[in-house]
């Protein structure tokens, strides 16, 4: 309620609040008034002022856990020269591995952080060069390497005996012994490719090899024309093809074909049949057909066959038939994405992103279908996605995440970070990864069928020698090119002969040979010559 205060002539009348009822005092002119706005101005003031410091008190806080977060993004950033100025105090620490129990050396620097890599090309692309922008190990962990977590009396120390600090350690997971083992089966048949061992049931990589290689000591002296000049002409010394290198599986494929089989279709482990009448199959008016003998120029005639067989056999018309006649292709498509095909993968270094042609836009022609199911056409793996999949049948189904980096230490050994063993993702069911183990194992073996009586020779029955150790495996033949040539693949697992009571892997092995040919004939050798080694010694 308003009324109007009579002023004393000559002045004009002000509307002031009669507050609860009372009268204003004639006194007291518009103070009433004057004091509610002033009220009112203090609220949106302090009102303001809250909002704003809990907006950036929101924002610090926001900007700390993304910094912490993001540190080793930050870190590498070309704008911030914090490396440089660390280069200045600390001397970068230590690449470390273990060898029969012993600590090797992969990587280390002198006072003058000049960096040194004792062991050369044998472990160039995975542990990799601090020069000219790095790679490998060496790049990804420069955050830890640059720093130096000594104690406060030990760099007293090093001041005055005018030293630069010592940076941390890193130890990996790398195995001394297994890789060069992995480096001279590649090497001494000069073959171009890659190889991965990891361990199944915690995802350490124990070896991990890319040839042709290069000398880290001397990559910045003969960076344009012994690397860059040659990665033009096709030679890729610089790329890791064991993470980065993108190849058409081949039979390796014939995996993931027989996980969604057994998945939609338990019972097909024993009750498939097929029989390979002349070596083709065909549907809808397309043909497939089984390997060609290059002499003979006949194709492979198999017979009559169960799953097992198929499988041992790489049995390219068998295949073609499941995945054309009896898989639902929204369920493959599925299943796909599930093995991680056009998705990221559990690892932390740089990698190529796999591609299955059957995860492409549109409906896919019969034709097309075919090559997925014989991991052809434009379907892309690299070998270790390839060795992933393949830990994740080894382990039962799950899938841990491959790690590289063992454990983060000061200079003074006191520990900063422990890596630990961490599960990616269930690939599959148990059930379905026991069944397909099954089908990898015929595979490594010389077995009598079960149809025609017959030895059934799969196609890495080299291993079927070998009394150290039991393999399973499915080699790969992928062709590319318009000249029918082919790389070789081996992909594999291995469990050691005197400790067979719970039958776990021990060892999970990838090879790819490029331009090798037949897989049986030249990945088979190379995988086998690599765990004959460390299985014998």
């Amino acid at each position: 309620m308003w009324r109007r205060r009579k002023d004393p002539p000559g002045e004009g009348g002000v509307r002031i609040p009669d507050t609860q009822g009372k009268k204003a005092d004639p006194e007291a002119g518009g103070e009433v008034y004057v004091e509610s706005v002033r009220h009112k101005a203090r609220l949106q003031i302090v009102f303001t002022a809250v909002l704003f410091s809990a907006l950036f008190v929101v924002m610090t806080v926001c900007f700390c856990r993304y910094a912490i977060a993001n540190r080793r993004v930050l870190f590498d950033n070309d704008y911030n020269e914090r490396d440089a100025l660390l280069e200045e105090h600390n001397r970068r620490g230590r690449i470390l591995a273990y060898e029969d129990g012993e600590l090797r050396e992969l990587a280390v620097s002198d006072n003058e952080n000049h960096r040194t890599y004792p062991y050369g090309e044998q472990f160039c692309h995975v542990v990799g060069f601090s020069a000219m922008g790095g790679s490998g190990i060496d790049e990804y962990m420069k955050y830890e390497l640059l720093h130096s977590d000594i104690p406060f009396e030990s760099k007293l120390v090093c001041d005055s005996e005018e030293e630069r600090y010592p940076g941390n350690d890193v130890y990996t997971t790398l195995d001394v012994t297994m890789q060069k083992y992995a480096y001279e089966a590649m090497t001494e048949e000069g073959h171009y490719g890659a190889v991965i061992v990891t361990e199944p049931s915690t995802g350490k990589i124990l070896a991990m090899v890319s040839t042709p290689g290069f000398e880290p000591d001397t990559v910045s002296e003969e960076w344009y024309w012994d690397y860059l000049r040659t990665n033009q002409s096709g030679n890729s010394q610089l790329v890791n093809r064991a993470t980065q290198g993108l190849y058409a599986p081949g039979s390796t494929f014939k995996i993931v074909d027989a996980i969604e089989l057994l998945q939609e279709d338990p019972s097909a482990i024993y009750s498939f049949r097929f029989d390979c009448v002349d070596g083709e199959y065909s549907y809808d008016g397309e043909n497939i057909h089984c390997f060609e003998d290059t002499r003979t120029h006949r194709y492979e005639v198999h017979g009559k066959q169960t799953l097992a067989e198929a499988f041992a056999h790489s049995c390219n018309s068998a295949f073609s038939k499941i995945v054309t006649e009896m898989l639902d292709e929204k369920r493959f498509r599925k299943t796909l994405k599930k093995l991680l095909f056009d998705s990221e993968l559990p690892y932390d270094l740089p990698y190529s992103e796999s591609h299955s042609q059957l995860l492409e836009d549109g409906e896919i022609s019969v034709h097309n279908l075919m090559q997925v199911a014989i991991g052809q056409g434009t379907t892309g793996v690299s070998p270790l996605h390839m060795n992933m999949i393949t830990m994740a049948v080894a382990n039962g189904g799950v899938l841990m995440r491959p790690y590289l980096i063992d454990r983060v230490c000061t200079a003074e050994d006191v520990l900063l970070q422990q890596y630990n063993p961490r599960q990616a993702a269930a690939l599959m069911d148990s059930d379905t990864a026991d069944m397909v183990r099954q089908l990898m194992r015929s595979v490594t073996q010389v077995t009598r069928s079960e149809l025609t009586g017959r030895d059934v020779w799969g196609t890495a029955s080299e291993f079927a020698d070998t009394r150290e150790y039991y393999a399973f495996g499915k080699t790969g033949t992928a062709e590319f090119g318009d000249d029918n040539d082919s790389h070789a693949w081996f992909t594999g697992f291995s469990v050691d002969a005197e400790n067979t009571e719970d039958g776990k892997p021990d060892l999970c092995i990838t090879v790819l040979i490029e331009n090798g040919g037949v897989g049986s004939d030249k990945a088979v050798p190379v995988a086998k010559k690599i765990l004959d080694r460390w299985y014998g010694e």
